[in-house]
């Protein structure tokens, strides 16, 4: 069923220098907790976040899987440019970059909603 990323996952980004950085997490006190969490593990590859995140599809994306926290780590690199100072971006520190993710509609298995 096609509904927002931020339905059940929440996120928390910001910058560093021209990096951006997104944590995404499902909170511990989820019902579904161990399922969600094992669907966003596999869900969020560099390539989905191409594709969440049109700017970056030209981008390094790493992601860093963080299962005894229930998240992932995204970095952006070069999202920002050459960081906040220079950048020219709505968002140039990247705080809004997670709302913005969690927004965005996904394919998510009935069985987690």
């Amino acid at each position: 069923m096609k509904a927002p990323l931020g339905t059940f996952v929440f996120a928390r980004s910001g910058d560093k220098g021209g990096d951006a950085n997104v944590g995404l997490w499902v909170r511990a006190d989820e019902p579904k907790r161990e399922a969600r969490v094992a669907w966003l593990l596999d869900f969020i590859t560099s390539d989905r976040v191409r594709a969440l995140v049109p700017e970056g599809a030209d981008l390094e994306i790493e992601v860093h899987p963080l299962p005894n926290l229930g998240g992932v780590n995204v970095v952006l690199h070069g999202l920002l440019g050459a960081g906040v100072a220079a950048s020219t971006r709505f968002d140039p520190q990247a705080k809004g970059l997670g709302e913005w993710v969690r927004s965005r509609l996904v394919e998510i298995p009935e069985d987690l909603l």
